[in-house]
């Protein structure tokens, strides 16, 4: 199948899975991750009419975003404080905030650019050493700590990655657990211009439909889009 064939089909299965869980198709983003796919094919995707893509380096960011033109780009991997400078006006959420430290930055750079970013707090549910993210102890306190302290950062919500499992349906009682935080998030009485929690970032090619079914309203998909991806 094409990247067209594959992006639609997704699309499609995307839709159904969100009418499932009892809410409409425009409440979930199918977002297309670029990580090592080339332009062309990424425009095949914009073709196909994706609008959202998720790049996970800073550097492979930049080589697309002048050849690339969806309608947003998105951050969705580590950032490192002395790249936020190079991507700060180039998209339009970073998913992946995992420190205060990192918010302070993303703060200073998008009050120099006379922006508000939009940002997701990374958790790592599984507190894995190989994945970053913050225990989902640390969130309310990062959360109100950002708020406090970063009138140019608002957040948006929380992202997860489960641990890799070979039955999809292993990541689900991950997938409860971060739609648990999310909705205790959004009870805080916090001042919407710094944190507006309405998006739940979990799911990815091998299990966005469980992840919708328990309230993702983004989905990041790679493989299942693009194919398998060429590390040489």
């Amino acid at each position: 199948m094409s990247i067209r064939d594959n992006y639609l089909e997704i699309l499609k299965r995307k839709d159904v899975a969100t009418k499932r869980s009892g809410r409409s198709p425009e409440d979930v983003i199918l977002m297309a991750v670029t990580k090592k796919h080339e332009p062309a094919e990424l425009k095949e995707a914009i073709d196909a009419g994706a609008t959202d893509f998720g790049e996970n380096k800073v550097q492979e960011l930049l080589s697309k975003y002048d050849e690339v033109h969806p309608e947003r780009w998105h951050l969705i991997g580590h950032l490192q404080t002395n790249k936020v400078r190079q991507i700060i006006d180039k998209v339009i959420m970073i998913h992946s905030v995992d420190s205060l430290k990192l918010a302070r930055e993303i703060n200073k750079r998008a009050a120099a650019a006379s922006l508000v970013m939009d940002v997701l707090i990374e958790i790592n549910l599984a507190e894995e050493e190989s994945k970053t993210g913050i225990p989902k102890g640390d969130v309310q306190e990062l959360i109100e700590c950002i708020v406090a302290e970063c009138d140019s950062v608002r957040v948006r919500g929380i992202m997860c990655i489960p641990p890799r499992a070979d039955n999809p349906e292993d990541s689900r009682i991950y997938f409860k657990e971060t739609k648990r935080i999310f909705e205790e998030l959004k009870k805080l009485d916090l001042p919407e211009d710094r944190a507006y929690i309405d998006t739940l970032s979990m799911g990815m090619s091998a299990d966005f439909e469980i992840a919708i079914e328990e309230g993702s309203t983004i989905v990041r998909v790679g493989s299942s889009i693009f194919g398998q991806r060429d590390y040489r």
